[in-house]
């Protein structure tokens, strides 16, 4: 069950990478990231632990709603620089570490989240949507899982999130092909519930709280736990290990080495 803790620390400390406000009981989680198109680094990912983790223990929160800053992008991905040159051990550290702080924290958090997609969501800004507990889209929406392309596999979680939702065929399809899907796409694979006008996504998110606050956050929270039960963990530990093997291979370092350059990577 939730409990009561010191939030002082949360509620004052200026975050570099994140904003937080608590409105009429719903935490608001805004990534604030916009010259980077609100790109996951490591930084960001502890900031978002320590938000997620303060608003779930404080009981005046009912609902939790992510997003990102501007109309742009909702998280445009990963920081690539920030593990270009990381070994196959390195890398599979990364995919656990980032998995255990943020991706499968959110999905077994007793609060109910809402990712209000503004925009890009491309890889890790695409897991960080599946891991939440309801999606919900601005028209302008774009979501892919783009990593084969820089000669790595999705990390957070992907591979298996997204087949758990709109199933394995269009999953490989979408994972092997890295190419984004539109909002209207995406509603019609059930990869989102719901697009909106991109100007009145946080209307549509907060309606959206509002409906969840109307029934027990006790009952909630047991459901969220027991939809979670029926999907196994081992596929996630594997996804890790291919991540990490991924770093070994001549293709990430051609694939992230063309990103940073900005040029189009020649695989052989």
């Amino acid at each position: 069950m939730r409990f009561n803790k010191n939030l002082e620390t949360m509620h004052t400390k200026a975050y570099k990478n994140i904003l937080i406000e608590i409105i009429d009981r719903i935490g608001i989680i805004t990534i604030n990231r916009p010259k980077q198109l609100n790109a996951l680094n490591k930084e960001t990912i502890e900031e978002l632990h320590e938000a997620f983790d303060g608003l779930n223990t404080d009981e005046e929160v009912r609902v939790i709603v992510i997003t990102g800053s501007g109309e742009k992008a909702f998280v445009a991905g990963a920081d690539i620089k920030e593990f270009m040159n990381f070994d196959e051990r390195q890398g599979r550290e990364l995919a656990a570490k980032g998995q255990e702080l943020l991706f499968d924290f959110i999905e077994n958090l007793e609060t109910p989240v809402i990712a209000a997609i503004n925009g890009f969501a491309l890889g890790g800004g695409l897991e960080l949507a599946l891991a939440s507990h309801i999606r919900i889209a601005s028209e302008n929406a774009k979501m892919g899982l783009p990593e084969v392309s820089l000669g790595v596999i999705p990390g957070y979680g992907g591979t298996q999130r997204l087949a758990q939702i709109i199933g394995k065929g269009r999953a490989m399809e979408m994972i092997l092909t890295a190419e984004m899907k539109d909002a209207q796409t995406a509603l019609q694979y059930g990869l989102v519930t719901e697009v909106v006008e991109a100007g009145k996504l946080m209307e549509a998110a907060i309606n959206k709280a509002k409906k969840l606050m109307k029934n027990s956050p006790q009952a909630q929270a047991l459901a969220i736990k027991a939809v979670n039960a029926g999907f196994a963990k081992e596929g996630f530990e594997t996804e890790k290990d291919l991540f990490g093997k991924a770093f070994t291979t001549n293709d990430f370092k051609e694939g992230t080495t063309a990103f940073v350059e900005r040029r189009k990577p020649e695989f052989k």
